[in-house]
């Protein structure tokens, strides 16, 4: 009986030959960037991996590990999801401008678009309303492109211009234009009436009896809004409602949104920024619902770091982002896999 060969491991000369062209686009925009963040008068940090909670949301998983003390003791920490927790402890500690290239891991998440260990770009600015970070977020995606050389980005059939005026959309016009739906008659009191969603989506969507109203709002998103963002230009999609605001802040004079956007090209994500909440009981509220949530559907559910919440009642107001850095880069290389723009691919594979 004949087997098919194995194929060569990542670190044969060929196989890296045919990707060297990637990581050295990748070489050219970390560079261009850290100038960029320079002249910005950005401080470059560098924060712990190992943490006693990777994060707080329901559908982020963490890989984690125990520490052993000098006197035999056992801890148990994660390996973080994001560097948010501790960036924002810089700022309550009295950093103004901050970034980092963040190696943060994700647990069941593999796929064109998805390692477990991966590079996360995040900076904040404090007294900086969150329009100044989607601003910032157009100009560093410009600046890869600009890195590389390249004029145009495209991903399975889609392209966008990287240094077009980018399309802004509110989450509640995408809706309306992508699926017909009005969604924030669909918010009350800050919370998602599942029904009214329900009711509003079907024929849309596949529905099942156990979808929250944010299980009802991730399917809409996905099937019918996603696919035509980022079309021919940059798409920021801003003003998320109020039950999906995770740590941003609830827009001033309008409960039901958050200042929350998201970047896309060619249908990609490429960045999740928040006019960050500075409140720390609603944030635990947040968090509390979150780790319920995690319970009823995943069986586990991951503490609260209480320094990271007694640094949110200390911050100053501030706006951040969170860009995936690999992703950039794929789409500035001409890449079409995350993993043509990685130096070593996850342990394990070949």
């Amino acid at each position: 009986m004949s087997r098919e060969p194995s194929p060569s491991p990542w670190w044969s000369p060929q196989r890296h030959a045919d990707i060297r062209p990637f990581l050295l686009a990748r070489a050219a925009v970390m560079r261009g960037l850290r100038a960029w963040f320079d002249e910005q008068g950005f401080t470059e940090v560098e924060t712990g991996i190992l943490q006693v909670s990777p994060g707080n949301e329901t559908h982020l998983h963490a890989p984690a590990t125990e520490l052993t003390g000098a006197d035999g003791t056992r801890h148990r920490r994660y390996l973080r999801t994001s560097p948010e927790f501790a960036c924002k402890k810089l700022l309550a500690a009295g950093e103004r401008r901050i970034f980092e290239f963040a190696r943060v891991f994700r647990d069941r998440e593999r796929g064109d678009l998805h390692l477990p260990e991966f590079t996360m770009l995040e900076w904040y600015r404090a007294e900086a309303p969150y329009d100044a970070i989607m601003a910032d977020t157009v100009v560093v995606i410009a600046h890869a492109a600009q890195a590389t050389g390249i004029r145009q980005f495209a991903f399975r059939s889609r392209t966008a211009d990287p240094f077009a005026e980018p399309e802004l959309l509110t989450v509640a016009a995408a809706f309306d234009r992508h699926a017909g739906i009005d969604l924030l008659a669909t918010i009350r009191d800050r919370t998602g009436d599942r029904d009214a969603l329900a009711a509003a989506a079907d024929g849309r969507i596949r529905i099942s009896d156990d979808d929250t109203w944010s299980d009802l709002f991730s399917k809409v998103l996905v099937e019918h809004v996603e696919p035509h963002l980022g079309q021919g230009r940059l798409t920021v999609l801003y003003e998320y409602p109020t039950p999906e605001a995770a740590l941003a802040r609830v827009k001033a004079g309008e409960p039901r949104v958050a200042e929350r956007f998201e970047v896309y090209a060619c249908g990609v994500e490429l960045a999740n920024g928040f006019g960050e909440l500075t409140d720390a009981s609603e944030q635990r509220l947040r968090f509390e619902a979150e780790m319920a949530e995690k319970q009823r559907r995943y069986g586990e559910r991951y503490p609260l770091d209480e320094d990271f919440l007694a640094a949110v009642a200390e911050m100053p107001q501030a706006s951040g982002v969170a860009l995936g850095f690999d992703r950039l880069v794929m789409l500035a290389a001409g890449a079409v896999r995350i993993d043509q723009v990685v130096w070593t691919p996850p342990a394990g594979e070949r």
